[in-house]
């Protein structure tokens, strides 16, 4: 038998939760001392207290949790329940990442307000290239519904590409239109560039079309930090007396593994008013 204080240490719960939960019958002591009134717990009882403290984790009341311990759960339905918990709080997890980077960017940008340079911003024509893509509806063009939606094309498209014999495809680019729902929805075209005489199945290949006059300019680092770098780019546009007539293209210069060493080109199709 364990005493209270060795049966809180190995289930790591505090004495003070195991009191309560015997005063609301939800974990009773194995035996209590009549005399002392000591409580005394089973190994076999961390089982039980493993389901109530796994139970509360998912957002069950106590009583709930009381409730479903009486009807004897089993270990896979549980284990399918903390699963889908598991899956529930690392997704939120990942939201609040996200929304905190975002967050940081827009420190940044407020911050290089007025500050950054406009000499690395070189107006040139792009040309034609052929490009493979692959395409999905964003929510918005804001980071947080971009990133999502163009991450899992590029994975896709990478794959598709290499598992067609493909080789020499790259660097990648990126190219945006309004979705046409009049919700503020875009059109994400994820694209790698490719050899003449590429065919994919399931994958457009096309030449899309070269640029007459372009703003470019090279932003260094995560597209998470990419907002101070393309506010840049608009301010110069209308400093020098340009009108900006599309989104932007993202040509993918440097990819490495890790993205602070990203390099990318903006490329905002422009003209004289």
């Amino acid at each position: 038998m364990l005493t209270i204080g060795d049966f809180a240490r190995h289930g790591r719960v505090s004495v003070r939760m195991l009191r309560h939960y015997d005063a609301i019958g939800l974990l009773r002591p194995a035996h209590v001392d009549p005399r002392s009134g000591y409580r005394f717990y089973s190994a076999d009882q961390l089982a039980r207290l493993n389901r109530v403290i796994a139970l509360k984790d998912l957002g069950f009341t106590l009583e709930q949790v009381g409730a479903i311990l009486g009807d004897e759960i089993g270990v896979e339905e549980l284990r399918g329940m903390l699963r889908l918990r598991q899956a529930e709080l690392e997704a939120a997890l990942e939201a609040a990442r996200a929304r905190l980077a975002q967050v940081g960017a827009r420190l940044r940008a407020i911050e290089s307000e007025g500050r950054m340079s406009t000499q690395d911003v070189v107006v040139k024509k792009i040309p034609a290239v052929r490009i493979a893509e692959l395409s999905a509806v964003a929510a918005s063009f804001g980071p947080e519904d971009i990133t999502p939606v163009i991450g899992p094309l590029y994975e896709e498209l990478c794959g598709r590409l290499e598992a067609a014999g493909v080789t020499g495809f790259g660097p990648g680019l990126a190219y945006y239109e309004d979705a046409g729902r009049g919700d503020g929805s875009v059109l994400v075209h994820a694209g790698m560039t490719v050899p003449e005489g590429t065919a994919v199945e399931g994958v457009l290949v096309h030449v899309l079309p070269g640029i007459e006059e372009a703003a470019t300019i090279v932003h260094r680092g995560s597209m998470d930090d990419i907002m101070p770098t393309a506010q840049n780019l608009a301010r110069w546009i209308e400093t020098n007396g340009y009108e900006a007539r599309h989104y932007a293209r993202e040509l993918y210069l440097e990819c490495p593994e890790d993205r602070a060493g990203w390099v990318t080109e903006l490329q905002e199709p422009i003209s004289r008013p």
